[in-house]
C-alpha cells in the first residue's frame, strides 16, 4: 500500500469509528466579564465578576444550558479559546491575560489552562495547568491524546499529553519571536498536522505530529492579513482561515487552504466584510460560517460604524468558496458552532452577553429567536473538533479523495 494510500484508508477508518449523529451534543461557551466596549473604546468593567464557562447541549429542538463553572476566561484568547475532546468528557479553557495586580485598569498576558471534567454534573474544575504567555487557542489530537495550545505573547505551542482527566506537560515549540502573535492551532483529522495561525506577521505554520512528538515542518502559509481563527473540514481536505486585518474598515477575508496537495496551500479566498474573528465549518463539510465584526466595535462617528455585526454563510464546493447568504447578529461576535447534523448553528456575541441560533435551511440562516443568557460576553464557543456527522458518507469521500 502506498504511503498516500495508507493515510486515506487510515483516515476513512477513523471517520467511520465516529458515533452516529446522538439527539445532543456538548457546546462550551466561554465568558469574559472584566472587559466592555464603550463607543469604539474597549476599557476593564468597574467591577467585574469571574470568568465562567456555560455548558449547553445542542437538541432536537434547539439549544439548552445545563451548566455553568467559574474558571479564568480572556477577550484577548478570541474564539479559539474553549476545546472540547472528541469523547466530550473533557474541555480545555485558555485565559490569555489577567488583569494586572498593580493597575486594574490594565491587562497583562495570562498562561493558565483549565481542564473541566464534562462527566460531572455540574461539570467539575479538576486541573490548572500553566502553558505559555498569552495562552489562546487550543485544540485536541482527534484520538484525544495530546492537547496543543498557542501563546500569543510567547510565540510558542505547548504540548500537554493528556492522562484522563489531568495535562502532563511534554514540551513547547517556538516558532518566532513573541511578536509573531501566534492565535490558533487546530489539528488535522488524522492526527497527523497541525496549522497554526500567527496574526504579527500574518503567516501560517504547519506542525508535523508524530505519537508524542510534535514539530514544525518548516512549511509557512500566506492568506491575508493578520490570520486568527481556523477551522479544519472533517475530512480533512481543506482548511478555512479568517483573516481579521488591520481594523481600517476595508474589507477582509476568508481563505480556503488545500490539504490535499503537499505542501499544503492557499487555493481561494472571498471577501466577507470589516474583521471577520471567527470561523467554523460544517460536519458536512459543505457549509462554512464566518463571525465578521462589520463595524460594531467602531466609535458611532466613524464612518466604518455598524451598530451590529454580522454572519456569513459560506458554501465550501471544489475547494472553492462562495458566499450564500448572511444575517445580523449581536454587536462584537466572536465564534460559532455548528450543530452535528449541520442543521444548526450557534453565534456568541460579547456585548448582548448572550447566544443567539440559527437553523439553516435550504441554504438560508433562519433566525430562530432562542437565545441563552451568558454571565459574561461569549469569548468563544466550540464543540468537539470531530463531532458526529454523516459517518458512511464521511467515509467514502475520506477514501475516494484524502490525499494528505
Amino acid at each position: 500500500m502506498t504511503n498516500r494510500a495508507g493515510r486515506a484508508a487510515a483516515l476513512g477508518a477513523l471517520l467511520a469509528a465516529l458515533p452516529l449523529a446522538a439527539a445532543a451534543q456538548t457546546v462550551i461557551s466561554a465568558n469574559d466579564a472584566t472587559t466592555t466596549l464603550q463607543d469604539g473604546v474597549v476599557g476593564p468593567v468597574a467591577k467585574p465578576s469571574p470568568g465562567t464557562i456555560t455548558v449547553m447541549r445542542f437538541t432536537d429542538g434547539g439549544v439548552e444550558a445545563k451548566g455553568q463553572l467559574a474558571v479564568p476566561t480572556a477577550l484577548a484568547g478570541l474564539g479559539g479559546s474553549v476545546a472540547v475532546s472528541r469523547s466530550e468528557k473533557l474541555a480545555l479553557v485558555t485565559s490569555a491575560a489577567k488583569t494586572d495586580p498593580a493597575d486594574a485598569a490594565r491587562q497583562v498576558p495570562d498562561d493558565r489552562v483549565s481542564v473541566i471534567d464534562l462527566t460531572q454534573s455540574p461539570p467539575r474544575l479538576v486541573q490548572t495547568i500553566e502553558a505559555g504567555a498569552g495562552a489562546s487557542g487550543v485544540s485536541f489530537t482527534p484520538d484525544d491524546r495530546l492537547a496543543l495550545v498557542a501563546n500569543h505573547a510567547a510565540g510558542t505551542v505547548s504540548v500537554f499529553r493528556v492522562d484522563g482527566t489531568a495535562l502532563a506537560r511534554l514540551g513547547t515549540i517556538a516558532l518566532g519571536e513573541p511578536g509573531i502573535g501566534v492565535r490558533h492551532v487546530a489539528v488535522t483529522p488524522d492526527g497527523r498536522r497541525a496549522l497554526v495561525t500567527r496574526d504579527g506577521d500574518s503567516r501560517i505554520s504547519v506542525l508535523r505530529i508524530d505519537g508524542d512528538r510534535v514539530a514544525p515542518a518548516q512549511r509557512d502559509i500566506s492568506a491575508g492579513l493578520r490570520p486568527q481563527a481556523l477551522a479544519i473540514s472533517p475530512t480533512g481536505e481543506v482548511a478555512l482561515v479568517a483573516n481579521a486585518g488591520r481594523g481600517d474598515g476595508d474589507a477582509d477575508t476568508i481563505s480556503l487552504i488545500d490539504l490535499t496537495q503537499e505542501p499544503y496551500r492557499v487555493v481561494d479566498t472571498v471577501s466577507v466584510g470589516q474583521t471577520p474573528v471567527g470561523v467554523a465549518i460544517a460536519p458536512n463539510g459543505r457549509l462554512a460560517a464566518a463571525m465578521v465584526v462589520n463595524g460594531s466595535d467602531k466609535p458611532k462617528a466613524s464612518p466604518f460604524h455598524a451598530g451590529t455585526g454580522k454572519v456569513v454563510l459560506l458554501r465550501v464546493k471544489d475547494k472553492r468558496l462562495v458566499a450564500i447568504d448572511e444575517a445580523p447578529v449581536g454587536a462584537w461576535p466572536r465564534s460559532a458552532a455548528f450543530s452535528a447534523d449541520s442543521r444548526m448553528l450557534l453565534v456568541g456575541t460579547v456585548l448582548e452577553r448572550s447566544t443567539q441560533l440559527f437553523r439553516v435551511e435550504h441554504r438560508k440562516l433562519v433566525d430562530t429567536r432562542q437565545a441563552v443568557t451568558l454571565p459574561g460576553g461569549s469569548a468563544a464557543l466550540r464543540t468537539a473538533d470531530f463531532p458526529p456527522t454523516d459517518r458512511p458518507a464521511v467515509a467514502q469521500r475520506a477514501k475516494k479523495k484524502h490525499r494528505i
